[in-house]
């Protein structure tokens, strides 16, 4: 019998966690610089966690129950699971807490779609108590400047506002809203075409689908609507949002009223970032502003703001795969330690103690006495290791450098 993952997940050998792990630290450090710390949250949560009020769908949870008969999930995000350690377990003081994340989730699939991936690792953070325009641009900033430390520069930023795009379709009688809301989100003009609409609605429903491209062509747009004031204030602050934006560093935008996240939980801003190469659009980050989820978990529900995004880091590593920045190997061992003899076992592993206590990462290993002196240097030139170091009967070592 071949045992083999369970369907839907997989294995990651050593050059794969060196090349997941390359793009996580380097994701990092500019979390770092940003003043983001880190945050580990329960992989298992309770289902009425996970859920977040409605707002994710219980049949993509991977659902478990314990001898308690409590409803159990594995995540398949952790925004909310940050939301809720953070309003009972975090001082409210200290806000705005800024938090980032290196996790795996887990969401179920259809069932026709066999062995289809299950597990996914993410990256991200959440900005909570930060609201406003300074919270949002500061997110966006974040995210241009994490895909410059990975060395990608070909992508874009898809940009709409989901307070504006449910208010927008509220004009539509409701038991037809999902399906022009599809229409929208697919620009399927035929299907739109066939829904029992009046002319009046019709052409709502058709500038809807065109509010999609260079920003300030689509915020004129939206003017021809007849915005109420709440609507035309959410107008503003996008607008000013796009400006702070082009004002600073160059962060290519696509204004997209239609794009609104599978996950229900957002209230404003709301983004996806996407590659495209060689004709093929990957979506490798996506976020938004979720600014009521907080009070589903605070003791006093009280509201507290909240905007977040996550880079999806094996599609991010699919985009980058290419790059010579990428490890192609897995880190080498800096030495082998080998006791010519049981005598010299102790001076061996004190030798190979020595090695290590450096101020940078050095990798020693010590032979476990199974090889011949031929073998041994086989094994080194094998494993790139560059030089080894017999202990000598006498407990000293005699250094031998291989080219």
């Amino acid at each position: 019998m071949v045992y083999q993952p369970a369907a839907g997940a997989r294995d990651l050998l050593p050059l794969d966690v060196a090349q997941k792990s390359w793009i996580e630290d380097k994701l990092q450090q500019v979390f770092h610089r940003w003043g983001y710390h880190r945050i580990i949250t329960s992989t298992l949560e309770r289902m009425d966690t996970l859920m977040a009020g409605g707002a994710i769908q219980s049949r993509t949870v991977i659902q478990l129950q314990n001898s308690e008969d409590e409803e159990l999930g594995l995540r398949p995000e952790l925004t909310a699971s940050i939301a809720r350690a953070a309003v009972t377990r975090m001082p409210s003081a200290n806000y705005p807490h800024r938090l980032y994340y290196n996790a795996n989730v887990f969401k179920r699939t259809r069932e026709s779609k066999h062995n289809r991936q299950q597990e996914f690792y993410q990256s991200g953070v959440e900005l909570l108590g930060g609201g406003g325009l300074l919270g949002n641009a500061e997110i966006l900033h974040l995210v241009a400047d994490c895909l410059k430390n990975v060395g990608l520069n070909d992508w874009q930023l898809i940009l709409g506002e989901a307070g504006i795009t449910r208010s927008l379709l509220e004009a539509f009688p409701s038991n037809l809203r999902s399906q022009v809301l599809n229409a929208i989100a697919h620009l399927d003009r035929i299907a739109l075409d066939n829904l029992a609409l009046n002319n009046e609605l019709r052409q709502r429903a058709q500038i809807l689908m065109d509010l999609r491209g260079e920003p300030q062509q689509v915020l004129q747009k939206l003017q021809q609507l007849n915005l109420d004031s709440s609507q035309h204030k959410a107008v503003e602050n996008l607008k000013s949002l796009v400006e702070l934006l082009a004002s600073g560093e160059n962060i290519p935008i696509i204004l997209d009223l239609s794009l609104i996240q599978t996950i229900d939980y957002y209230t404003g801003i709301v983004f996806e970032v996407v590659n495209t190469t060689e004709g093929k659009t990957r979506v490798i980050g996506r976020g938004g502003r979720y600014d009521k989820l907080l009070s589903l978990y605070h003791p006093q529900s009280e509201n507290i703001t909240g905007i977040g995004f996550v880079f999806l880091i094996d599609d991010l590593y699919q985009v980058i795969s290419t790059s010579s920045q990428l490890p192609q190997v897995t880190p080498a061992t800096n030495w082998l330690v080998v006791p010519e003899n049981t005598q010299v076992y102790a001076a061996a592993f004190a030798y190979s103690a020595k090695l290590r206590d450096s101020t940078h990462l050095v990798r020693v290993e010590i032979d476990l006495g199974e090889k011949d002196e031929v073998d041994i240097r086989k094994y080194a030139r094998d494993r790139n290791i560059s030089q080894i170091a017999w202990i000598q009967s006498d407990g000293t070592p005699r250094i031998e450098s291989l080219s």
